[in-house]
């Protein structure tokens, strides 16, 4: 059998680029419609909340505003729950818990776990091996046990309730920002500036943490909700805040049986309003993620 060389071989080309001034730019990107809207719900929450004590609304601690276990109307937005107080307005009020100690949990968590992932990721050796085994021990002690042990010595109070739980953010933290550092740390322009004889705290502080902290701080709305969920759980099975209530307390007062079969929007409501919260925090951690992703990889392709 002989090869036929008298006739061309077809070879597909490849599609050339598009010629012109345009040929280099980028399609712009948009975070849609959905993403503002979460936002909007975000904001919307987060000032009912701040305001709550100047709103016209009703006392969320005063019983009897309307019959016990009133159904939705338009006297009570609402209804009541079983003491007679508007659910509209204890909605509004436990959002000021949840949100605060969501809040300072993931703060807290992001502060000391991110000092943690840049340290170890920076100096490497004995330090990176202290601070892995300590954020080990973190990660395999029973978080349940944890905020009993914690809550049965200290108490129960907020700024208690949000460090404790601060300690579920703190591993995941100092695990990415560890990552992200030792990425960085191998760069040009952190050896330039270790040549130029900048000490390895201001390498760390002035070249390598703001490139940290653009993702690390998308995150930081994806742990926020997090954070709000699990101070929910705490607050059902009565571990929460001792002080006041949140939207987890109001649950679980709203998911006695007898009230959840005869008025469930007493347990319906503030699960309703968590779960828009943590999906719209979800919703935009999601999207701020895909948006500098795809940045990223824009100027790495350049």
């Amino acid at each position: 059998m002989t090869l036929n060389t008298s006739e061309p071989i077809a070879v597909e080309s490849p599609p050339k680029a598009a010629d012109g001034p345009d040929a280099d730019k980028v399609a712009p990107r948009r975070l849609g419609i959905s993403f503002w809207t979460a936002i909007g719900w975000i904001l919307l929450v987060s000032a009912a909340a701040l305001v709550a004590p100047w709103l016209p609304i009703a006392d969320p601690e005063e019983i009897g505003v309307g019959g016990r276990l009133d159904s939705p109307g338009w006297d009570n937005w609402f209804g009541t729950d079983s003491n007679g107080r508007d659910m509209f307005s204890r909605t509004i009020w436990g959002a000021r818990v949840s949100l605060m100690v969501g809040l300072v949990s993931i703060l807290a968590g992001f502060l000391i776990g991110g000092v943690i992932g840049v340290v170890s990721g920076y100096r490497r050796g004995f330090i990176d091996r202290t601070l892995s085994f300590f954020v080990f021990v973190i990660l395999s002690f029973p978080s349940l046990v944890l905020f009993l042990l914690v809550i049965s010595i200290v108490g129960q109070g907020l700024w208690v309730v949000s460090l404790t739980l601060s300690l579920l953010v703190v591993p995941s933290v100092a695990r990415l920002g560890r990552a992200i550092t030792i990425a960085f740390s191998e760069r040009e322009f952190v050896a330039a500036a270790r040549l130029l004889g900048a000490t390895n705290r201001r390498v760390m502080v002035r070249e390598i943490l703001p490139n940290v902290l653009i993702p690390m701080s998308v995150i930081l709305l994806l742990g926020l909700g997090l954070t709000i969920v699990a101070e929910g759980g705490l607050a059902y099975l009565g571990l929460s805040v001792a002080e006041g209530f949140s939207w987890g307390k109001m649950i679980q007062i709203g998911a006695a049986p007898r009230t959840l079969r005869t008025a469930p929007w007493a347990a319906f409501f503030p699960i309703g309003a968590m779960f828009l919260t943590v999906l719209s925090l979800n919703w935009v951690g999601d999207r701020l993620r895909q948006y500098f992703d795809i940045r990223e990889q824009g100027i790495g392709s350049r």
